[in-house]
């Protein structure tokens, strides 16, 4: 159901070092950092997980919700769900898509639910 979860914090440095220190006992590192500029100025992003980014945290931006979550799909059900999530009234966030700068096969789809909740649909899958 859940491929991974997120949200922003205040402060990334210090956000970082408390999660780096209270995460690691846990066997949890980070994964995968994504840049400033990867995100198109939506700020930077740390993921955290045994083999896998599972657990997000980004630095705050005015382009972004403070809670994102994402459902695992097959590419038809991304799609799927971004047409039904805008036609129930979701708001464009991210049409269906590759998403190389996250990994070669990342296909997903970003939608803000009526809160402004950024929520996604993900594959992993090689086409």
């Amino acid at each position: 159901m859940f491929d991974h979860f997120g949200y922003t914090v205040s402060d990334i440095t210090k956000a970082r070092a408390f999660y780096d220190a209270a995460l690691a006992p846990l066997g949890i590192t980070v994964k995968m950092h994504i840049t400033n500029e990867m995100t198109g100025g939506h700020g930077e992003h740390f993921g955290y997980g045994k083999e896998q980014p599972q657990f997000w945290i980004g630095g705050a931006s005015k382009h972004e919700p403070g809670v994102h979550v994402a459902f695992s799909a097959t590419r038809a059900q991304v799609d799927a769900f971004y047409a039904a999530a805008m036609a129930s009234g979701g708001r464009d966030n991210g049409k269906p898509g590759l998403r190389p700068h996250y990994h070669e096969n990342y296909y997903g789809a970003f939608v803000l639910d009526p809160d402004g909740h950024n929520i996604e649909a993900v594959c992993h899958a090689p086409r």
